[in-house]
């Protein structure tokens, strides 16, 4: 009896340590739901988006911030690159996943072929891998994007051979 005594006494302890930090993690998920705070529908017709240089990025990338914050944490937007735009090898602190709503987005791993994404495409970008991005030079590409982290870019610099002599 003693034995069944203290298990419940134990796991009622753990209960009321563990439900704060449980009731944190909820709150935190929801700030970063675009249903935060909303009674319905959140609608946002294309004209009604509100278009921002992506920080941290070279220049041309704009964005309409869906949810979070792009340079604070996790965040969801629609994006767009003017037609042509091109990155070179790079990285992200950040998985991405995207999907390509118009345009070509051209996706390029290190070491292999690049491979062409129409609209209605997605692509999953893992933290830390190195890759190229770019835009047909057809059309803008506007895609939307949710990301695990802040935005940033790590540019790779490309090893140079030794000098001769």
């Amino acid at each position: 009896m003693l034995r069944r005594l203290m298990q419940t006494l134990a796991l009622t302890v753990l209960f009321l340590v563990a439900a704060p930090f449980l009731a944190q993690r909820a709150e935190a998920a929801d700030a970063r739901s675009p249903q935060k705070g909303a009674k319905g529908f959140v609608v946002w017709p294309a004209a009604d988006l509100k278009w921002e240089a992506l920080a941290g990025a070279p220049p041309g990338p704009m964005l309409a911030t869906l949810w979070g914050d792009p340079t604070k944490g996790a965040y969801a937007a629609i994006e767009k690159f003017p037609a042509g735009f091109s990155a070179p090898l790079h990285t992200h602190s950040a998985d991405h996943k995207i999907v390509v709503i118009s345009g070509t987005w051209i996706h390029g791993e290190e070491g292999k072929p690049e491979v062409r994404l129409p609209a209605g495409s997605y692509l999953f970008q893992p933290s830390n891998r190195r890759h190229t991005t770019a835009c047909d030079q057809a059309s803008e590409c506007v895609f939307f994007i949710e990301s695990s982290r802040k935005f940033d870019l790590k540019m790779v610099e490309e090893k140079k051979a030794p000098a001769k002599m």
